[in-house]
This record gives C-alpha cells, structure tokens and sequence, in this order.
C-alpha cells in the first residue's frame, strides 16, 4: 500500500515546523508540489528550503501545476465552482499517486498553515480514495496555522475570558455581517477587505500579512475609517509589489480581556 502524508509546514517560517513534520519530511520518497505560476515563486522557494532543511533521505521532487480557479464569482456560484476546481484538483492528485509514486513508497504533499483549517487537500484526498483510485492511505501532520501566527504576533489570545471565537471568511463576514454573541472573529480569505464596512462600532482590528515570512506586515488598532484606509494602501501597495498577498485578521468587540 503506498502511504500519503499530509504535513502542515506553517504560516512560511521554516522554523514553525513541528518535530512530527520534520519526521515526516524525512520518509518522504516523493514531494508532490504544486505550481501557483510566477508570481508566487517565493512561495516555491520556501518550501525548497524546508526541503533542503529537512528532508534527510534521498526523495524526488514532483511539480505539478495547480489548476486555475476563478475567485471571482458571485456568491451563489461559490460552492459550484469550488467544487468544479476542487474535481479537477482530485485527477491531478489521483494522477500523481498513480504514476509518481511506487507501491510501497511514501509521498507527502506540503500544506501551508494547517491542513484542517481553509485548505482543500484532505477534502481531495477523500474523493480520490473514494472513487476507488490506488491503493493508498494518508496521514494528517498538523502544522502552526496563520490563524495561530497572526494571535502571536500581535501579543493577543483570538478570545476573551469565556468568550467563543468565531473563524469565518471576508465573503461571509460581507454577506451577513458580524455573527451576533461572539466578541472575537477571525476572517481568512478576505479579497475585498469586508473589515472597511465596519468601521465606527466599537472594534478592535489585528491585521496581518505575509505571516511567518521575511515580508510580514502588521497593523493594529481601533477600526477607524483611518485605520481601515492604511490596511487597505498598505495591501495594494504590498499586492502590486510582490504579485499575490496572503492576509488575515482578528477583529474585537472590545480591546480589553485576554485569553481563557
């Protein structure tokens, strides 16, 4: 039977990974990568790094390019196109296990952040072992999220004292607003800045960008009009300047009270 191992590599910093993933990383015989196109080659770079830091036994290296998805339509088309990108995601995979991978042997895809939080790959994982594609199994390493990184470095916990925490995404958070009894929310994926309709309520914003990497940004405060004007120059300008931009943010009924 050949073995998968899914390993969250952190929010980009190559000292975020746990002892299991660096393990994990050393039985590798294959790294299956995929290829996000130029503009996002400093990603490719890290993880060559964290290849070349970690992976200790001889492996091969198998770049595939990711397919195209289209993030820009309407609510009511989300799921469907999700999961168009997510089937043709899956006859990649199953293609790669298939003919890059030996019986017997053991591959390993590399996930930004944590597998189990915003990423597709267990998802797509599932679909391929249930269309009865090869012969395979699969293990989850979980890795330092960017939900994790972002709480870090502002010196805050995502809840107060006996408080929920709500992690949801700037196209929800922009079609239903704040959810109602949950003073702390975390938003991911958030293309169009959801935060900047907010402004004047009361809100405590800690923003982030680039989290774990030699580029990070950080920004935190009041959700004023102000604040919410700098977040959004500073994204363009960083957006422009390097091509893609992977952000996130907590945002805080009140400034005050710390973790449980």
């Amino acid at each position: 039977m050949k073995q998968i191992y899914v390993i969250g590599i952190g929010a980009g910093d190559p000292e975020q990974l746990t002892l299991q993933a660096v393990r994990a990383l050393g039985r590798a015989d294959v790294f299956f990568l995929l290829d996000k196109g130029e503009d996002k080659s400093d990603l490719a770079h890290l993880r060559e790094e964290i290849l070349r830091r970690h992976a200790s036994r001889s492996h091969r290296v198998v770049v595939a390019t990711d397919p195209d998805r289209d993030r820009s339509v309407a609510t009511g088309a989300y799921a469907p196109a999700v999961d168009a990108w997510r089937r043709r995601r899956g006859d990649l995979y199953q293609r790669l296990i298939a003919e890059e991978l030996a019986d017997g042997g053991c591959g390993a895809f590399l996930v930004w952040g944590d597998p189990a939080l915003y990423d597709s790959t267990l998802a797509i994982l599932e679909d391929v072992h249930a269309r009865g594609a090869g012969d395979f199994d699969w293990t989850v390493i979980p890795g330092i999220s960017s939900v994790a990184t972002l709480a870090a470095r502002h010196r805050t916990g995502l809840n107060q004292v006996g408080r929920p925490v709500h992690i949801t995404t700037g196209r929800r958070l922009t079609d239903g607003g704040l959810p109602d009894g949950v003073d702390d929310v975390v938003v991911m994926l958030d293309a169009h800045q959801a935060f900047t309709a907010l402004t004047g309520q009361g809100l405590h914003i800690y923003w982030g960008a680039y989290l774990g990497t030699p580029d990070e940004i950080l920004l935190s405060g009041p959700l004023t009009d102000t604040l919410a004007a700098e977040i959004r120059t500073t994204r363009a300008e960083a957006r422009a300047r390097k091509g893609w931009i992977m952000d996130t943010y907590l945002l805080r009924r009140s400034p005050r009270g710390g973790p449980t």
